[in-house]
């Protein structure tokens, strides 16, 4: 079995799989640079690592019957080959498995989909904003192409989308709200931007971001064909 670079493991969790008592496992490496990250030391692979997958599958065999899923997030899990390999592993113990993904790869999301219960997409920002967000070119588009895969393989998924007002304008969310109904993303949390582990000072020292009453309401009747939700 090919084994995953693993930064670090949450052994309980309420949040990161729906309606489920999960553990999370996070995978190093991601490529973006998105300023909100709260995640800043898994970007790089390093050889620093606590767990590795032998470790970590010989601990979930004692979680059985406590647990109800595992969720693979970082970092980006589908820029490591041992993706698929985990996600087999944890499923044949009797586990559902969760996926949190950028979806910046969509060929290796496309491999590792039929292993995967529920997907967690983060979609960083409306299509001509991403590249500024995400640090990279091309973003948009491998999120977006991500997007359709996921309805394609019919996995239970959601959308969300960290927000700062520093980095996404109000307009800018409502613009990303109507590409995402043209998209028939159906669900979307709109996740507050808390400074917890963000690494960018300036916006670390701002705190949390504090949403406007009447977003949602106003986000709804420009995309009524969504779902939409905060989380903070």
């Amino acid at each position: 079995m090919n084994g995953l670079i693993i930064g670090g493991v949450t052994p309980l969790s309420t949040l990161d799989f729906p309606d489920a008592l999960a553990a999370v496992i996070y995978c190093q490496g991601c490529p973006w640079g998105c300023p909100y990250c709260h995640n800043e030391p898994l970007r790089e692979i390093t050889d620093a690592v606590e767990h590795d997958s032998a470790s970590v599958l010989a601990w979930l065999e004692g979680r059985k019957g406590l647990l109800d899923a595992v969720v693979f997030s970082g970092g980006e899990p589908t820029l490591q080959d041992g993706l698929a390999d985990m996600l087999a592993a944890v499923r044949a113990m009797g586990f559902h498995t969760g996926l949190h993904t950028t979806g910046m790869f969509p060929k290796a999301l496309s491999a590792v989909l039929p292993l995967c219960d529920w997907v967690g997409l983060d979609v960083k920002a409306p299509r001509a904003a991403y590249d500024r967000i995400a640090g990279v070119a091309g973003g948009g588009e491998a999120a977006f192409e991500s997007l359709a895969l996921i309805l394609k393989s019919r996995v239970p998924f959601e959308t969300r989308t960290t927000w700062h007002p520093g980095l996404l304008t109000e307009d800018e969310l409502t613009t990303l709200a109507g590409e995402l109904a043209a998209a028939d993303a159906g669900r979307w949390v709109i996740q507050a931007f808390r400074p917890d582990g963000c690494a960018d000072a300036d916006l670390a020292a701002a705190g949390p971001a504090v949403f406007p009453t009447d977003l949602v309401a106003r986000l709804q009747a420009a995309a009524p064909r969504l779902t939409i939700t905060t989380r903070v």
